[in-house]
């Protein structure tokens, strides 16, 4: 048990080695740290739930490349984010900008929600209320509440 945990571990500093080459990184310590700042806020598109910064995937290292390079090039990072979303799509941000599809997706499961409890207390309003018992019925009921022995 122990060797495993040892190995997971190892296997996690490796990650964050491999995501974090010295030979990458650009000279200039603010421009790094921005590019550093962006790669958090970019999707692997290999990986899908870990940001650029923590992907090992090749496609990850190019595009940590790429926002070097542009950031080294005086890019701002609205550009830099601009330039990524035309080339793969509003899925490459971690945290997409506000639209209308997006918008949807996000407002839909809340929507469905109230409209379920809507027609949950609208249901339960409306309700009619319990028949009473015919005339048979109570003498019936009567009947069998006499003879019960408890």
């Amino acid at each position: 048990m122990r060797l495993r945990v040892l190995l997971a571990a190892l296997a996690g500093v490796a990650c964050i080695a491999a995501a974090a080459d010295p030979a990458e990184r650009l000279p200039d310590p603010v421009q790094e740290a921005r590019a550093k700042a962006l790669f958090s806020n970019v999707r692997c598109m290999v990986c899908q739930n870990e940001s650029i910064d923590d992907s090992e995937a090749e496609l990850a290292a190019d595009l940590r490349k790429v926002i070097r390079e542009q950031v080294s090039q005086g890019r701002t990072n609205e550009q830099i984010k601009q330039f990524l979303v035309d080339r793969y799509g509003q899925f490459v941000l971690m945290t997409p900008s506000l639209s209308m599809g997006n918008l949807a997706l996000w407002a839909g499961p809340f929507v469905v929600v109230l409209v379920g409890a809507g027609l949950l207390i609208g249901r339960l309003r409306n309700r009619s209320p319990d028949e009473e018992l015919s005339p048979e019925e109570a003498e019936r009921l009567k009947g069998l509440s006499e003879t019960d022995p408890a």
